[in-house]
């Protein structure tokens, strides 16, 4: 995975081919190419990439790994207030809240969209099946958290310690 560093290097590069795309532009004004305006548009482009491979070299987007956590996959985003997150049906109370806290951290951005409250409402579920043929959706617990903050002391962890109680137990092979 690139790291931040990686895209400074390549903004240096990209923005050194900008300057010489900005100035086969202004040449091309200077000397009325066939082609001056197609250089800017090119030049403008290359502007573009320039500032977008800075602003990947100033935030660093490697998730963050909370130890005791499970994979889980986010099967819904409305990119405002409310994600869900799938996690495996053998997860145990434990690893349940350490894969909670860690989506919440992962999930977090200040530019969500909140209708109002500022809250994210991040929900874990399972899929169970009790018979052939059926699904059924079984959410295990939820974490309340600020957008206004990044810190943990504005959250609320909750685990459905009932429903966790259904689901079945691992087998050690």
């Amino acid at each position: 995975m690139p790291t931040t560093a990686d895209f400074l290097q390549a903004t240096q590069w990209v923005g050194i081919l900008t300057l010489v795309c900005a100035v086969l532009a202004v040449l091309g004004f200077l000397f009325k190419w066939g082609v001056r305006f197609r250089l800017v548009g090119v030049a403008s482009f290359m502007a573009v990439l320039t500032v977008g491979s800075f602003s990947l070299s100033l935030v660093p987007f490697a998730p963050t790994t909370v130890p005791g956590s499970v994979p889980y996959t986010v099967v819904y985003d409305n990119g405002a207030a409310q994600v869900v997150i799938k996690v495996p049906p053998t997860i145990t109370e434990s690893e349940l809240e350490a894969t909670l806290r860690q989506a919440g951290i992962n999930q977090f951005s200040s530019g969500r969209l909140s209708q109002g409250k500022r809250l994210l409402v991040l929900r874990a579920r399972t899929i169970l099946h009790p018979e052939d043929g059926v699904s059924q959706p079984v959410f295990l617990g939820q974490v309340i958290r600020s957008l206004d903050s990044n810190g943990e002391d504005l959250w609320d962890l909750e685990i459905y310690r009932d429903r966790l109680a259904e689901l079945p137990k691992a087998t050690n092979s």
